[in-house]
């Protein structure tokens, strides 16, 4: 898990190269003629990267996104109407056997298909009409890293296509920005160490880093079998929030920008109630680097629509340190494959 963090930079660079040409190619396909829906289906951490791709699409194209519930058709057999929507599965190995039978049922429906995977000869990419790789190379350990950023960055590229406003040396920056957030691996293993003892945690983040509040849970579960939940501010204030009390570790993503007066109010909250608050930020928001707490700072300046994927990269970190202090494996965690089919 460690070592295929560390590809990140490289793996993003070589994504968005190799990539460009195969999304300029679809933006071109449908611009005249664009889907007036995009349904995006996935499980696991590959649904997180959904997630994000659902906020990104909706705020940069103004075309609403919906995630699929594959069980609607594996189990309920309901038909959907796909048409004009176009129907994006996201998947690791390509193997997922529900997301791919969503997708084989909204292509025959009529929907246009893309496919998302990092495994060039899967199912999936045989059944996707457009296929975009992440450039990973084998990933081997159970928990993914290295796959969901790269899925990040083709829905940025997907989002593009779509019509957003994202220009192309803007994401080649991103490559940078997750070498910055490597640099952070000493300062990130030190909390990892007095975290030893964690038994429970939550993870916050608001719009287009709410994904990564549900994908470092996600790590922090299936690494170091930590009882962790991702929430939105909004969401744990209507309840979760009950549940702090001194002590608590909360870790909350905070870039400047639009999410900023609600993340800096739920760190005021959790603060008074006497949490453990981490905040993961980068320079251009001097406001949390000033009164947050405990802050892990990216070195580098970076504007709210590229944090994502650099801000994982700390979160990553910290999974793989926790469960090497905890003298845990996260590349096997119990009870886990890499590939998993259901329906």
């Amino acid at each position: 898990m460690i070592n295929e963090l560390r590809q990140q930079p490289e793996m993003l660079a070589r994504t968005l190269s190799m990539e460009l040409r195969r999304i300029e190619k679809f933006r071109a396909k449908i611009w005249r003629r664009k889907p007036r829906l995009v349904v995006l289906v996935a499980r696991g951490t590959s649904d997180n990267a959904a997630q994000f791709g659902r906020y990104l699409i909706e705020i940069t194209t103004g075309i609403p996104v919906s995630l699929a519930a594959p069980s609607v058709l594996t189990l309920y057999e309901s038909r959907m109407n796909y048409r004009e929507a176009l129907v994006v599965a996201i998947s690791q190995s390509g193997e997922s056997t529900d997301t791919n039978r969503v997708l084989e049922t909204a292509r025959k429906g009529g929907a246009l298909t893309v496919g998302i995977t990092n495994e060039a000869k899967s199912t999936l990419a045989g059944l996707a009409e457009y296929l975009f790789l992440v450039r990973a190379g084998r990933e081997k350990s159970v928990a993914a890293t290295k796959t969901y950023t790269g899925q990040l960055m083709l829905l940025y590229l997907l989002a593009y296509a779509l019509g957003a406003k994202i220009r192309m040396a803007d994401l080649a920056g991103v490559a940078d920005f997750a070498a910055a957030a490597l640099t952070l691996e000493p300062e990130v293993s030190a909390l990892a160490e007095r975290c030893r003892f964690m038994h429970h945690a939550v993870a916050v983040g608001r719009g287009l880093n709410y994904a990564n509040a549900l994908e470092f849970a996600l790590k922090m579960k299936e690494t170091s079998y930590v009882v962790a939940e991702g929430f939105s501010p909004a969401d744990f204030l209507h309840g979760p929030i009950a549940m702090v009390e001194p002590g608590f570790p909360a870790f909350l993503f905070a870039p400047s920008g639009a999410t900023w007066p609600s993340m800096e109010e739920m760190l005021k909250r959790l603060r008074a109630l006497g949490a453990e608050t981490v905040a993961i930020t980068d320079r251009k928001n001097q406001k949390a680097l000033n009164g947050a707490g405990r802050v892990i700072s990216i070195p580098a300046r970076i504007r709210e629509l590229y944090t994502p994927i650099p801000y994982i990269i700390p979160a990553q970190l910290f999974a793989a340190a926790l469960a090497a202090e905890k003298n845990l494996n996260p590349d096997r965690p119990r009870g886990l494959s890499k590939v998993t089919r259901n329906l």
